[in-house]
Parts: C-alpha cells; sequence; structure tokens
C-alpha cells in the first residue's frame, strides 16, 4: 500500500508532476477540440444543405457522438482548476464575458437539433436550422479568440489576432467535419460536402500563417518563441500534414483524412502550449511550477487518472464501434 508520506514528499515515478499536468490540460484541450470539431464542422457544413433529407442524414451523422464528446470540455476544465487553480481563477474571470458567450454558443447548437425535430413546419425548421450553424460556428471561433487572449496575455478578450485564431478554428472544424461525413454519408452529400474539407484546410493553413505573422507583431512575450526549433516544426508538420489531407481526400480515404484531421488538431494545440510554457498565465506571470498545487494532490491525481483515463477511453471506443458505418437512407437524429 502506498505510504501517504511518500505521496506528499515527491512526484510518483520521479515525474515533473506540473509539467505533466500541463501536457494534460492540454491533451485533454485538444481531445475536446477534435471531437467536438468535427460536431461542430457538420454543423457548419449544414448550411451548405438545401434538401430536408440531406439535412437530416448530417444531423444523424452527430446524433449518438455529440453530447458525448461534450465531456472533454468539462475534463478539460476540471483538470485546469485542480492541477492550476490560480491559473484557472484568473483566465476565468478576465475572460468570463467571452465564456460565458462560449457556453451561451454550445447550449444553442445543443438545443437547435432537439428544437429543429419537433416539428416540420418549413419556417420553424429554418429558424432552427440557422440556429444550429450559428451555435456550431460561434463555439469555435469563441474558443479561438479566447486562446489567443490566453496565450499573449491579453487583459481583454478581444487581441488582434484573436479573430484570425478564432477563424483558424472554425476552417478546422470544417476540416475535421467534412473527412468525418466522408465516413458517415453517401452519395451526393459525401461528394459535395467532403469537397469542402480541401477548401477549409487550404483556408486554415493561410489563416494560421496569418495569425502567427500577427501575433509577431504585436505581442513580443509569443512572438520571439516562433522561431525557436519546436514551434517552427510544429508549423512545418502542419504544412506536411495539410498536403497529406488534401491527398487522403481526393483518393477517397476518408478514415486516413479524419486521422490528418486530428494530428493538425493536436498540432494546433500543442503549438499554444509551446508558445505558452514555462508560463501558464502570461497576464499575471504565473509559472506552471508556481501556479501548481500541491505534491501530494497532483501525485493523488495522478494515479486517479492513470485509473479513469483508461475506462473513458474505453467507453468512448465502444461507442464509435456502435455507431460506425454510414448513416442510412431516411435515418434521423
Amino acid at each position: 500500500m502506498t505510504d501517504p508520506l511518500s505521496l506528499s514528499s515527491g512526484p510518483v515515478l520521479g515525474l515533473s508532476l506540473p509539467e505533466l499536468w500541463f501536457g494534460i490540460v492540454f491533451a485533454f484541450l485538444g481531445t475536446f477540440l477534435f471531437l467536438d470539431g468535427f460536431d461542430f464542422g457538420v454543423g457548419a457544413l449544414f448550411a451548405t444543405r438545401d434538401d430536408e433529407s440531406e439535412q437530416e442524414q448530417l444531423l444523424a451523422a452527430i446524433g449518438p457522438f455529440w453530447d458525448g464528446n461534450e465531456v472533454w470540455l468539462v475534463v478539460f476544465g476540471g483538470a485546469l482548476f485542480a492541477a492550476f487553480p490560480a491559473a484557472y481563477a484568473g483566465l476565468f474571470s478576465r475572460h468570463y464575458i467571452l465564456l460565458f458567450a462560449f457556453l451561451a454558443a454550445l447550449i444553442l447548437r445543443g438545443l437547435a437539433p432537439e428544437f429543429y425535430e419537433q416539428r416540420h413546419d418549413e419556417r420553424w425548421r429554418r429558424i432552427w436550422g440557422v440556429a444550429f450553424v450559428v451555435g456550431s460556428v460561434s463555439a469555435p471561433f469563441l474558443l479561438g479568440m479566447f486562446a489567443t487572449a490566453w496565450l499573449t496575455g491579453s487583459e481583454g478578450s478581444l487581441t488582434l489576432a484573436g479573430p484570425l485564431v478564432g477563424l483558424a478554428l472554425v476552417a478546422l472544424t470544417v476540416v475535421s467535419g467534412a473527412a468525418f461525413l466522408g465516413i458517415k454519408t453517401r452519395g451526393v452529400v459525401q461528394s459535395e460536402t467532403t469537397a469542402y474539407g480541401v477548401r477549409a484546410v487550404t483556408g486554415y493553413l493561410a489563416l494560421v500563417v496569418a495569425s502567427l505573422v500577427t501575433l509577431a507583431l504585436t505581442a513580443p512575450n509569443v512572438g520571439g518563441g516562433l522561431l525557436a526549433p519546436v514551434p517552427a516544426a510544429l508549423v512545418a508538420l502542419s504544412v506536411a500534414l495539410v498536403g497529406g489531407y488534401v491527398r487522403a481526400m481526393r483518393e477517397e480515404r476518408y478514415h486516413l483524412a479524419l486521422g490528418v484531421a486530428g494530428a493538425l488538431t493536436y498540432g494546433f494545440v500543442a503549438l499554444v502550449a509551446v508558445l505558452l510554457y514555462p508560463s501558464i498565465d502570461p497576464s499575471s506571470e504565473l509559472s506552471v511550477a508556481d501556479a501548481a498545487v500541491s505534491t501530494l494532490a497532483l501525485n493523488l491525481m495522478t494515479i486517479a487518472s492513470a485509473l479513469l483515463i483508461p475506462l473513458v477511453i474505453t467507453y468512448f471506443a465502444v461507442l464509435y464501434s456502435a455507431f460506425a458505418g454510414p448513416v442510412e437512407a431516411g435515418e434521423s437524429y
């Protein structure tokens, strides 16, 4: 049995726990952005469908998944609060309006399909269809604004690079959503929606470049690190992944394309984390080590996570296996 005193005197297995949990927090954020990201992307692509049966296919494609995917946002917030409470308090107090707007977008995205299905009135469905698109596009855009304010240490939620990063995240979710629809749909819906993926990935790359240039010019604490080896390697990797995504989509290898979209997403989050480190809250000048809770708390969290995360991953593996395969004709949300 583990001695509680040993858990308070040093890290388990000799791990550097503040850095470990910094990585875990951003891994949770990347998982949310990828899994719920393709839901957002499908919501954005919903705007391209005029036929009601085609709209139902898109809703049915994400129906079993979207609410489970949102759990990773809660896990991210919980991990940030548990491991770095001072950073959590500072970030959420400075940007609470932006975060409430983000939560409102998530609520709208979640409610819209439910109300959409309640009536078959054309006007009713048009209103809630628009609401679904607005919520799906607004959520990643606002998340990008928040990530930029966090990275630059801005006291306010609006930064020059924020809208560019927000649009880049919207494009990235369309990249994931198009690949996901390649797997889940067939026929005209598949061919037309996946074509948007190639356009979106090109737009994503252009927006990332524009965002980095703007950050270099307006945020000295970020610009100085952009040419360091790891950030430069992540940008170069993203360029290569964009080429791989385009090829996979054109060859109709949609599972591979979705995997590449996931790598792009985690690469984006990793770039933010690398540019941020060793700080976790530039505005309050808190480093990762300074903001972390006690060694005992981090040890207990590490042990609990090692036991629980495999169970969560198993649940998602079962969920996605149970609803594998394309949406059948006539299937609805």
